[in-house]
């Protein structure tokens, strides 16, 4: 059938058109069917049908899906019923528990990128994945499908090193610390990290307080084979696109499939040439790996991954019962970063862990006694020059100074209600004050401890500030810390227990 498009400036939460209930009628389609609309690129879309705000001869099309499909407002289009994709029936399969073939993996993923999946299809899809799993030949074939639907950056030399957080801590704030110590060795380490999706600050949130991270794939390339390391943003590249699509699906379902999460850190490993590969999984109480028997199975099976890919993966379990170092927010974690490769012995905690996850990757490289190697390199301030040349080199300032960063100029000191020690920090209720305060997207928003876990404080002593760009997002910061209260205070005595004759 024969309709005359009309652009409508609308945005959609699925590529879809608005069609006459009498033109459907006369197409055979019903509300959210399928239609093929001809054009420079043929096109395949939802359906919704009205018979008030649209005319008979007219199909609406948002202007955003014209533009990806080269069409024209007024344009005469053919419209022809769709029939839904084969991948569907592979997504009933895996509901089921079947293994797929790569065939189909290949023809889900593909499918998901070109919009020919409905948003209800893709939920189904991590449905069954979250439920049913992948064995780890389904995870590698869908892990290469992810990478192979966007660019992938091949460097004029190898080997290629790159280090990936699982996440799940807050205040995880080493990756430039890393990526600098691994850099001042020799070794490149082209680094892209994501931004906050449930936490109060991801590495690109803080890292782009003091240069750019948007930078695209020949730019990271350049700059990584020039000065050896780079801190950019993996979404201002086409790196596996198809897991962009898919995090906008899971993120309100509330669920991360193990497949979906292992595709999804490798796809885009992969696709940056990277060849060997260190992964920290942070492991404690509140975060996404609660014990270390959950983290030994996440290391095997990036292992195994790596292994069926031809990449080398090693892991390294990492303490998180509580938030790494002092600081959560944007501003007070790139300062509290930058003073560290300044010569700031100050946390140790971060320090620590910086330099034995760099360890791990010098070893690997061939230098033996990695963690020492790496604090010799932190100390003697070559870290430090190497952070600079990175950071010079994606635009930022080359005065930068860690007290450059400043947080919010509105505060609140949330204070002990009783003497004893920090028995518990919450890593969930930390991270949910941040983001009532406004991390990550205001960057002076976060946290700034006073008090760890383990030590003595006294009742009206501050345990940590709240900081806040604005009063309005404060009050709700304090307002929650107040109700959740984020630090456990406990005494030495547990419980009294006495004998029942005992008056």
């Amino acid at each position: 059938m024969k309709l005359k498009i009309k652009e409508v400036d609308v945005d959609s939460s699925e590529p879809g058109v608005l069609i006459h209930d009498d033109d459907c009628i006369e197409i055979g389609v019903q509300e959210g069917d399928r239609v093929n609309i001809s054009g420079p690129k043929p096109t395949v879309l939802l359906v919704s049908r009205s018979d008030t705000i649209m005319e008979k001869g007219l199909i609406a099309i948002p202007s955003a899906v014209m533009a990806k499909a080269g069409l024209k407002d007024g344009e005469i289009v053919s419209v022809t019923y769709a029939a839904k994709p084969d991948s569907v029936r592979s997504i009933r399969r895996k509901m089921d528990g079947e293994k797929l073939e790569k065939e189909e993996i290949q023809a889900v993923v593909e499918d998901i990128l070109e919009n020919r999946l409905t948003k209800i299809e893709i939920s189904a899809w991590l449905t069954a994945l979250y439920i049913n799993g992948m064995d780890i030949d389904e995870i590698a074939d869908f892990t290469m499908a992810m990478a192979e639907t966007g660019d992938m950056i091949k460097f004029d030399r190898s080997p290629v090193f790159d280090f990936h957080s699982l996440g799940g801590v807050p205040g995880n704030k080493i990756t430039p610390i890393v990526v600098s110590i691994v850099a001042a060795a020799g070794i490149m380490i082209p680094k892209t990290s994501s931004r906050a999706i449930s936490s109060a600050c991801g590495t690109s949130d803080f890292v782009e307080t003091f240069c750019n991270v948007e930078i695209d794939a020949e730019t990271l390339k350049e700059i990584a084979q020039e000065v050896g390391g780079v801190f950019s943003w993996g979404g201002s590249m086409n790196l596996a696109p198809v897991d962009d699509l898919v995090i906008k699906v899971e993120h309100p379902l509330g669920i991360n499939p193990r497949a979906q999460m292992l595709a999804s850190i490798m796809s885009k490993k992969l696709a940056m040439g990277a060849t060997h590969l260190v992964v920290d999984i942070p492991t404690g109480a509140g975060t996404k790996v609660p014990t270390i028997e959950v983290a030994r199975q996440y290391a095997k099976d990036l292992m195994d991954l790596g292994d069926k890919i031809g990449m080398h993966v090693e892991c390294a379990i990492t303490y998180a019962d509580q938030p790494v170092g002092y600081a959560v927010g944007p501003n007070l974690e790139a300062r509290e970063c930058i003073s560290i490769l300044e010569g700031n012995k100050h946390p140790s905690a971060v320090i620590e862990k910086a330099c034995d996850c760099a360890g791990i990757i010098l070893e690997i490289a061939g230098i033996p006694n990695g963690s020492a190697k790496a604090k010799e390199l932190l100390e003697s301030g070559d870290a430090y020059r190497k952070f600079m040349e990175i950071v010079v080199a994606q635009g930022g300032r080359p005065d930068l100074k860690s007290d450059d960063l400043k947080p919010g100029k509105f505060s609140f000191e949330f204070c002990s209600p009783k003497s004893g020690y920090v028995h518990a920090i919450k890593n969930k209720e930390i991270v949910a004050v941040a983001k009532a305060a406004g991390a990550p997207s205001d960057k002076g928003a976060g946290l700034l401890f006073a008090k760890k876990k383990g030590q003595r404080v006294e009742q009206g002593e501050v345990l940590f500030t709240i900081y806040a760009d604005n009063e309005a997002k404060l009050k709700r910061a304090k307002e929650m810390a107040v109700k959740y209260q984020p630090m456990d205070i406990e005494g030495m005595l547990i419980k009294r227990v006495s004998p029942l004759n005992v008056r």
